[in-house]
């Protein structure tokens, strides 16, 4: 079950089973749409509805995306698993409309990397940003490092308890990311509210939904 809140902010909830808990979690309806070179889709056990995929954001056309310094790994939870076909290819690009959302923040300031201990072996991009897939075994899937510009600022005010939030757009090749941080979070870290040209560190569940690149129902059905 899905509850829009406006201005494209969603909550989900869902349970595979009915003895057991709901699962409920965030989701934004994005207008930025990523292309991602597909390198791994993985099934969730706790959601049927989801699956992990990794692979390369922005990748170039007709050449290895690991060998482009426009590209970037990446890693998602895609809420429409459903849609992904069983025998998609790897390398298979699609379009997917994603949004994180924070699980920690490090860093809110003029550099992203001013108070950090450690910075994990990323390629850097041409401002110095960067974003990484976390890959301990024992991390949550879907979640990425990043240190990001704010390149655009947009409140969005959720219908059902007036409060606001900020959309944050951070730049990225090919497509900006669009990120939440929590006000509560940051004023209790005695961080500052995030504002242009603000740099963003920190971990992000990032989910998303298919926006393009498979075949339609009917294009399968046509093929069979």
């Amino acid at each position: 079950m899905r509850l829009a809140l406006g201005g494209g902010l969603e909550l989900r909830a869902d349970r595979d089973d009915a003895q057991a808990p709901w699962n409920v979690c965030p989701f934004f309806h994005s207008e930025q749409r990523l292309r991602i070179a597909l390198e791994t889709i993985r099934a969730l056990p706790d959601s049927r509805y989801d699956a992990l995929v990794g692979g390369w954001a922005n990748p170039p056309i007709g050449a290895d995306p690991s060998a482009s310094r426009e590209a970037y790994p990446i890693s998602a939870v895609m809420t429409d698993a459903r849609r992904l076909p069983r025998d998609v290819m790897r390398g298979h690009v699609i379009a997917a409309s994603l949004a994180g959302f924070a699980l920690d923040i490090e860093h809110i300031g003029a550099d992203g990397d001013s108070n950090s201990a450690v910075v994990p072996p990323v390629r850097r991009f041409a401002d110095g940003g960067w974003v990484a897939p976390l890959g301990g075994s024992d991390e949550p899937g879907g979640c990425i490092e990043l240190s990001l510009r704010v390149q655009r600022v947009e409140l969005l005010r959720n219908a059902l308890t007036g409060i606001q939030v900020s959309a944050l757009e951070v730049e990225a090749p090919g497509r900006p990311l669009v990120v939440f941080t929590s006000a509560w979070q940051l004023a209790a870290q005695d961080l500052p509210q995030p504002k242009v040209g603000s740099t963003v560190r920190g971990v992000f569940l990032l989910t998303g939904r298919i926006a393009g690149g498979l075949q339609s129902p009917d294009a399968h059905a046509a093929a069979d």
